[in-house]
């Protein structure tokens, strides 16, 4: 046989091989069900691992650390799983996670005193929200800007002028209120203002009072 015809038959054969590879069903692949756990513990730490944890990685991945890590080397890996690997556990949850493995796979114990403070971490506080936070995001909300200022007159009367003019009325907060609420014309000048009367009353509170500390 020719080079030549030893040539084209080798890529006759060749695309005879191809040609079978690609009509040939794929191939599936079933992997053994998991069967590596994580060590029970009466921590809170040990639900929030089985949660969070295993999103990422089998408990092998712990189950294979070295034995004796202290507590701040399993909420360093902990730390390293949020910010390195995005795993979706906050700052709160490293330190909970962290108590629970180190007192389950290393060197701690449940009883100690720095394990029980990581592991119940004092209620997070509400955000504190005042009165005018909450009145800032409502005359920006309502273009209440566009008509009124702090300390001069624009359309509409100065809030330190409204705050003024009712310092000595009991029923001032009322009366802001439900002009805030009804609009009204004649009380600072001709020009009508318009109703807000789909604010809450705790809105219109919340505005109301604003004004009068003006």
């Amino acid at each position: 046989m020719t080079s030549m015809k030893f040539m084209t038959a080798l890529l006759c054969a060749a695309q005879v091989c191809f040609t079978s590879l690609a009509s040939a069903a794929p191939v599936s692949i079933t992997l053994p069900p998991e069967t590596a756990a994580l060590k029970s513990s009466t921590l809170p730490g040990y639900p929030l691992a089985q949660q969070k944890c295993s999103i990422c990685h089998s408990a092998d991945y712990i189950n294979f650390q070295p034995p004796g890590m202290s507590l701040a080397q399993w909420t360093g890996e902990a730390s390293k799983m949020q910010h390195v690997y995005g795993a979706p556990i906050s700052d709160q949850d490293v330190n909970v996670i962290g108590a629970y493995l180190a007192a389950t796979y290393g060197s701690a114990k449940e009883s100690d005193a720095d394990v029980q403070a990581a592991s119940n971490p004092p209620a997070q506080q509400p955000p504190t929200v005042t009165v005018a936070k909450v009145a800032t995001a409502l005359l920006k909300d309502n273009a209440c800007l566009s008509c009124h200022a702090i300390d001069h007159k624009v359309v509409g009367p100065a809030y330190h002028d409204v705050a003024t003019k009712y310092a000595n009325d009991p029923q001032a907060l009322a009366r802001v209120m439900s002009s805030i609420e009804h609009g009204g014309s004649g009380k600072w000048g001709e020009v009508p203002m318009p109703p807000f009367a789909q604010l809450s009353s705790d809105d219109l509170k919340s505005l109301a009072t604003f004004i009068m500390s003006q």
